[in-house]
């Protein structure tokens, strides 16, 4: 798995299975709306993992690839395909039975992670963090 051809800009990588694919909507929901508001959607690049680990077999695979290539258009964010479980391994040593979050400075280094539902205290972390790779202070709220 290549992370490195989106190196140049911080990288906001979520690596999922099927079944948490929308335990952290609402961090994706507020990262859309703040780099909306504040212009910031070319800043940096947002890249998803689905972890397949347990549709690697026929005929299951086909299918499983088909919908992650629908969701990949509906989402217009690219997303990998981790049919190893790979990045459950490590040197990433992510869960994969759940949402993990995971923050890449524009060299490629890890400089924030979480695994599960994030909660607002950490959100806010997540956040900070992201603006101080960007230099741009990130409000805490985004304004309806």
């Amino acid at each position: 798995m290549a992370l490195s051809r989106w190196r140049g800009k911080p990288v906001i990588l979520f690596y999922e299975d099927r079944h948490s694919t929308t335990l952290n909507s609402p961090l994706k929901e507020a990262l859309f709306s703040r780099g909306q508001e504040l212009g910031l959607l070319d800043a940096a690049h947002v890249v998803a993992v689905a972890n397949l680990e347990s549709f690697d077999f026929f005929p299951a695979r086909g299918i499983a690839l088909s919908h992650v290539r629908d969701e990949e258009k509906k989402w217009g964010i690219p997303i990998l395909v981790d049919l190893k479980g790979t990045l459950g391994r490590a040197p990433w040593n992510l869960p994969t039975k759940t949402s993990s979050v995971v923050l890449l400075d524009d060299h490629g280094t890890l400089v924030y992670r979480y695994s599960g539902r994030m909660k607002e205290e950490d959100q806010k972390t997540f956040f900070q963090t992201l603006g101080a790779l960007l230099g741009k202070d990130i409000p805490q709220e985004s304004n309806p």
